[in-house]
């Protein structure tokens, strides 16, 4: 089986890794943490790094930073992951769902305008599966109405728009280490600033906001401490940044190169200000496929191909149409574009270290499957 993901760990992982567990330092303090953020907001080209337990944990930090309290609104795109909505969701802020744009499948600029209300405190743009939004019209947006943005950047270690690496584009940028992610440190996460304030901020909402003396809380914090042994893997990961960003990006560039043309499937593009490094390769099913995708992708698991389903837009989870919370964002709107991705877009593998011999054989197969 060629799966899906899979993480690559090719410096001095073990090394790191190994050196925090026989100093003794498995916690959350120790050398590697303060340079595993340093590195990597350097890396970035921010001022300050934040590390924490997962990419959702980033997202809340930001958010809570910020100030967004229950009344507030957060405009974000309904084709996400649950992550998104649910760090706004847990600090009492309520998501408005905007439609995605139909060549990047990020949020659809032109649509957010006519979202924002006297409630709207923030802007939530995700930059999806690699490849980064539009960044100066939502900035342009930001400004107007006097709004923060929190970049979602989960999926895109090394992305630029024009020129410049995405997470630096707003207040905060929320990265996510899963094992899956072009930078990993097995779970984890990262928030990168300019502001110091908001920098010392997260610290110390991660830590449960122990304050002078240690046990007096002046807020609710949360427990959303990073390991000194997953910031050993993240600094030697960060060490083989641009090896591990221009590997993922190459494996798009081969995949174009094989499917290029290909009646039946829409390729992963890249608008001129953008430099795309195709987190996950996505493929969607045009109407001349009569096919399922799931049928599509049996075929492929049959050949020994893993591949897996784009995300289920937000405005079809029963968790939020449901109001199982208060603050659900409403799913009762139009979403087109999201709604005919994810009932026919999947995702290819595409691990960073797979072989042109892998990606070749993809492709042919799944080019022999279209034409049945």
């Amino acid at each position: 089986m060629i799966p899906v993901c899979k993480p690559w760990l090719p410096g001095k992982e073990k090394e790191y890794m190994n050196k925090a567990i026989e100093t003794n330092w498995i916690s959350s303090s120790g050398e590697f943490i303060e340079k595993f953020e340093k590195d990597f907001a350097k890396y970035c080209g921010s001022e300050y790094g934040v590390c924490c337990s997962s990419g959702l944990a980033a997202l809340h930090l930001a958010c809570v930073a910020l100030g967004l309290k229950r009344g507030d609104e957060v405009i974000v795109p309904t084709f996400t992951m649950a992550a998104s909505i649910n760090a706004i969701i847990f600090t009492g802020a309520t998501p408005v769902l905007v439609d995605c744009d139909k060549e990047t499948y990020c949020i659809d600029v032109n649509q957010i305008e006519k979202k924002i209300t006297p409630k709207t405190k923030a802007i939530m743009p995700v930059h999806i599966y690699g490849h980064p939004c539009d960044m100066d019209v939502i900035k342009e947006l930001a400004k107007k109405y006097n709004l923060s943005i929190i970049e979602d950047a989960a999926e895109a270690h090394g992305a630029e728009y024009n020129g410049k690496k995405i997470g630096t584009l707003s207040d905060i940028g929320c990265f996510s280490f899963y094992a899956n992610k072009i930078l990993t440190t097995g779970e984890g996460g990262m928030c990168v600033t300019n502001n110091k304030e908001l920098a010392e901020k997260m610290k110390r909402l991660r830590n449960h906001s122990f304050d002078v003396p240690r046990f007096i809380h002046n807020e609710v914090g949360f427990n959303y401490r990073l390991t000194n042994v997953q910031a050993a893997i993240g600094c030697a990961q960060v060490e083989n940044v641009e090896l591990l960003v221009n590997a993922r990006r190459l494996v798009g560039l081969k995949y174009n190169n094989y499917l290029r043309g290909v009646k039946g499937i829409t390729l992963p593009m890249e608008k001129e200000y953008a430099k795309n490094v195709y987190w996950m390769y996505g493929v969607v099913l045009t109407d001349e496929i009569k096919m399922t995708k799931e049928e599509v992708m049996e075929k492929l698991k049959e050949k020994g191909i893993e591949t897996r389903s784009f995300f289920i837009p937000m405005h079809k989870q029963p968790a939020y149409y449901n109001k199982t919370v208060e603050n659900a964002p409403d799913c009762l709107g139009e979403f087109p574009v999201a709604d005919y991705i994810g009932k026919r877009g999947f995702y290819l593998p595409s691990s960073s270290n797979i072989s042109e011999e892998e990606i070749r054989l993809v492709s042919e197969t799944l080019k022999s499957i279209l034409v049945l």
